[in-house]
C-alpha cells in the first residue's frame, strides 16, 4: 500500500518554512491588487501561490486554497486537517484521503469549502488565479469573475528575506553537487550514476527529500537533456549541468560545464573564456530600471564579435517557486529588472566542434545599487 509521505498538515513544525508573518505582508500587498480591481474577495487555489500568502505548503498530492477578504480577512482550506500556524484568520480542512487512497475531486472539494465562504461574505465580484481548485469555484459561481494571474506574477517578483533564505538553501545544494560532479565525473562514467550522485549531494544538503523533481540538464557532450540510462561519458566531452533542485517549495538555477578527462580542447577553452566574458557584462550593466532586452542585446554584441553569431535560445529568466518566473532576459519580452527579484544568467554555445558544447549559469540577486551573484562557486572547466 502506497500512502506517500510528506510535510505532516497541521504539524507546527514551521521552521524554515515561509513566515507567516512575511505572508501577511504580502496578503497587504494583494489586497491592493483587490481594491485597484473592485473586487470583494480574491481566490488562489495554485499550490506555490497558496504557499506564498499563507506559508501552507500543501503536499504535492494533495490541493488547497487560500482566499483574501475585501476587509483583510483570509481563508484557508487544507487536506485532512486543518493546518497551524499558517497565515490565515480561519483555517478549514476537507477529507484528501479515504482509507490512504487520495480523492481525485480534492479540488471539487476545496472548492465547495472556499464557495461556501465566499456565500457567507455575500461576494459580488472575485478574483481568482488559474488553478484546478479555481476552476471548480467557477463553476459554482453566481457572481462576477476576474482572472489575476498577471498581478500574481508581478507580486512574486521581489523576494522577501524569508523567500530568499529558502533560496540559498537551494544554491547551497548546487555547490554540493558541484563538487561532487567534480569529484566523480570521468571517463566511462554513467549519466544516471552522476544523477544520482548528485541528487544524494543535495538531499544531503536539505536534510529531507527535495520538494520537487530534481530537474534541468544532466548530459554529457549535448546541450541538455535528462540523463539516459547507460550512456558513458567520454574523454574530450563537455560535461554540462544545469542543476535545479528545489527546497521547501523554492528552485535554484544555475550551470557548470566541466570537462570530462580535464583537458579540454583549445576550442572548448576559447569558447570558456567567451561565456564567461558575459558575465561582467551582466553585472556592470543590470540593476534597477534595466531593461532586459538592453542586456541581450549587449551579450548578443559579445557572441558576434567572438563567434560571429548571437545567441541561440534565452539569456535568462526570474526563479523562485517556480523554475522560470519574471523577469525575462529573453527579447521575446520587455521586462525591466525590479530590486530584490533574482533573476538567472545562463550563455551557451554548441556545436560538434566543442563535442557538443558549453553553458555557464549564475543566479543573480537584484539590489538597489545593481546585482549579487548568488552562485560564486568555481566556474572552471577543469
Amino acid at each position: 500500500m502506497h500512502c506517500g509521505f510528506g510535510r505532516q498538515q497541521g504539524s507546527s513544525n514551521i521552521a524554515d518554512m515561509l513566515d507567516p508573518s512575511s505572508c501577511r505582508i504580502r496578503q497587504i500587498r494583494l489586497l491592493e491588487v483587490l481594491r485597484e480591481r473592485g473586487l470583494e474577495a480574491i481566490v488562489i487555489g495554485l499550490s506555490p501561490h497558496v504557499y506564498y500568502f499563507s506559508a501552507h505548503l500543501p503536499f504535492w498530492q494533495h490541493y488547497a486554497a487560500f482566499v483574501l477578504f475585501a476587509d483583510g480577512g483570509s481563508f484557508l482550506v487544507t487536506a485532512s486537517v486543518p493546518a497551524v500556524g499558517m497565515a490565515a484568520d480561519q483555517v478549514s480542512a476537507y477529507e484528501a484521503q479515504w482509507f490512504s487512497t487520495n480523492r481525485q475531486e480534492q479540488p471539487a472539494l476545496v472548492a465547495e469549502k472556499v464557495l461556501a465562504a465566499l456565500a457567507a461574505r455575500k461576494t459580488a465580484r472575485i478574483g481568482i488565479d488559474t488553478s484546478p481548485v479555481s476552476a471548480q469555484v467557477v463553476l459554482g459561481y453566481e457572481g462576477k469573475i476576474s482572472a489575476i494571474d498577471a498581478d500574481l506574477w508581478q507580486l512574486r517578483r521581489r523576494k522577501d528575506a524569508d523567500e530568499l533564505a529558502l533560496m540559498r538553501t537551494t544554491i547551497d545544494c548546487c555547490d554540493a553537487m558541484y563538487r561532487r560532479a567534480r569529484e566523480i565525473i570521468e571517463p566511462g562514467i554513467s549519466e544516471t550514476h552522476v544523477f544520482a550522485e548528485l541528487h544524494a549531494a543535495a538531499v544531503e544538503v536539505a536534510g529531507e527529500p527535495l520538494s520537487a523533481h530534481l530537474g534541468n540538464d544532466y548530459r554529457c557532450g549535448e546541450p541538455g537533456g535528462a540523463p539516459r540510462g547507460h550512456h558513458e561519458a567520454k574523454a574530450g566531452q563537455i560535461y554540462i549541468l544545469d542543476l535545479g533542485p528545489a527546497y521547501r517549495g523554492y528552485f535554484s538555477d544555475n550551470c557548470r560545464a566541466i570537462a570530462v578527462d580535464r583537458r579540454p580542447t583549445d576550442a572548448q577553452r576559447r569558447a570558456w573564456e567567451m561565456l564567461a566574458g558575459v558575465f561582467p557584462i551582466v553585472e556592470g550593466m543590470a540593476g534597477p530600471g534595466t531593461r532586459c532586452r538592453d542586456i541581450c542585446r549587449a551579450v548578443d554584441e559579445h557572441f558576434i564579435a567572438n563567434i560571429g553569431s548571437p545567441m541561440t535560445h534565452h539569456l535568462g529568466h526570474g526563479v523562485g517557486l517556480q523554475p522560470h518566473e519574471f523577469p525575462h532576459l529573453n527579447p521575446k519580452w520587455d521586462d525591466t529588472l525590479l530590486e530584490g527579484e533574482v533573476f538567472t544568467c545562463e550563455p551557451g554555445t554548441y556545436s560538434l566542434t566543442l563535442a557538443g558544447g558549453v553553458r555557464l549559469e549564475n543566479q543573480y540577486l537584484v539590489t538597489r545599487n545593481g546585482v549579487q551573484n548568488l552562485t560564486p562557486f568555481p566556474l572552471e572547466l577543469v
